[in-house]
C-alpha cells in the first residue's frame, strides 16, 4: 500500500486546480447523436469524465451527471475547484430525458448540484446510502438509497431495469466531516444484459466476484486521477486487470481527459489497452 498523500503534495495540487488561466474549455472533437441509437441494443456515450449516457434497450440512464465549467464548493461563477479541459460532448438541453440518474457518490466532480438542476425533479434517482439528503434537497422526489450488495427494480415506460450497489475502493465524503456517506459502483440489468458504471474506484479484487452469469457485457471503469491518489484510484492497467477479473465482454474508460485531478508533464494522459490480446 503506497505512503498518505503528504500536505505539501496536495497543497500544491489544489493551487494548480485553482489558479488556472485557461479560457473557455473547447468543444470536444465529436458529437455523439443520441437520435440514431436505437433501442435493440446497449449504445451510449462518454460525455466527459464520468458522465456516461446509455441507451440500454430504451431505458435512457444518464451517470454522474457534470456539466459545469470547475467542479468544487462554492456558488456559479465562484467555484473553488478544478476547470475542465473540455466541453461536454452535449449538454443537457441536448439530451433525451433520462430514465433514470445514477449517481455513484458525492464527490463535486461526480455529484455537481448545476447539473443536476437541468434536470426534471420527477426523474428517478438511484444513489448511494446516506447521500439522499443532497438529492431531496436540489427538490427530488424519486430517491433512491442502496447499500452494497442491495437491490432494486424500477418499470420506466421502455421497460423494467435491475440496479445493483458494488462495493468499491473509494470514499464518499463531500466535506471535511461528513464521512458517514456511501460510495458504489452499480451494476445495471436490463434484457439479460450487464452493465457495470464503476464509478471511482482504486484496485480491489470484489469485481472479481462479478464474473459468472454477472459478468458484464460492457464495463465502464474509471482510470485517471491516480497520481498521486492511488489509494483511492484505479491506474489504467489496475482498470482492465479489473475489467478482465469480472469477465467483462467491452471496457470503457471513464474519469480521465476532463478534470486536472493528478500531476501532469503532459495532456490528455490516457493510455487506451484493449481487454482482450
Amino acid at each position: 500500500m503506497s505512503a498518505p498523500v503528504s500536505r505539501q503534495v496536495r497543497y500544491r495540487l489544489l493551487r494548480q486546480m485553482i489558479f488556472d488561466g485557461r479560457g473557455k474549455p473547447p468543444p470536444l472533437a465529436a458529437r455523439p447523436e443520441p437520435a440514431s441509437w436505437g433501442d435493440a441494443a446497449i449504445t451510449g456515450s462518454c460525455l466527459g469524465h464520468s458522465t456516461v449516457l446509455l441507451n440500454l434497450f430504451g431505458v435512457k440512464v444518464l451517470t454522474d451527471p457534470v456539466f459545469s465549467q470547475r467542479v468544487g464548493p462554492g456558488i456559479a461563477p465562484f467555484i473553488l475547484g478544478p476547470k475542465r479541459y473540455f466541453a461536454p460532448a452535449l449538454m443537457p438541453r441536448e439530451l433525451p430525458a433520462p430514465d433514470l440518474l445514477v449517481i455513484s457518490h458525492a464527490h463535486f466532480d461526480h455529484f455537481d448540484a448545476w447539473s443536476l438542476r437541468q434536470f426534471d425533479r420527477q426523474t428517478p434517482v438511484v444513489t448511494p446510502n446516506a447521500t439522499g439528503d443532497l438529492l431531496h434537497r436540489l427538490g427530488f422526489r424519486q430517491v433512491h438509497e442502496l447499500g452494497w450488495g442491495q437491490s432494486l427494480t424500477l418499470n420506466p415506460p421502455a421497460g423494467p431495469v435491475r440496479l445493483t450497489a458494488l462495493e468499491v475502493a473509494h470514499w464518499g465524503a463531500r466535506k471535511m466531516r461528513d464521512t458517514h456517506r456511501g460510495y458504489n459502483g452499480w451494476l445495471l440489468e436490463r434484457g439479460g444484459h450487464v452493465v457495470c458504471f464503476a464509478g471511482d474506484t482504486a484496485y480491489t479484487p470484489a469485481f472479481a466476484r462479478l464474473n459468472g452469469p454477472l459478468s458484464p457485457d460492457l464495463m465502464l471503469m474509471p482510470i485517471g486521477a491516480y497520481d498521486p491518489w492511488i489509494r483511492a484510484h484505479c491506474s489504467p492497467e489496475q482498470a482492465v486487470a479489473m475489467a478482465r477479473e469480472a469477465g467483462a465482454r467491452a471496457f470503457v474508460p471513464i474519469h480521465h481527459s476532463t478534470f486536472r485531478l493528478r500531476f501532469l508533464t503532459s495532456w490528455p494522459p490516457a493510455k487506451i489497452i484493449p481487454v482482450s490480446g
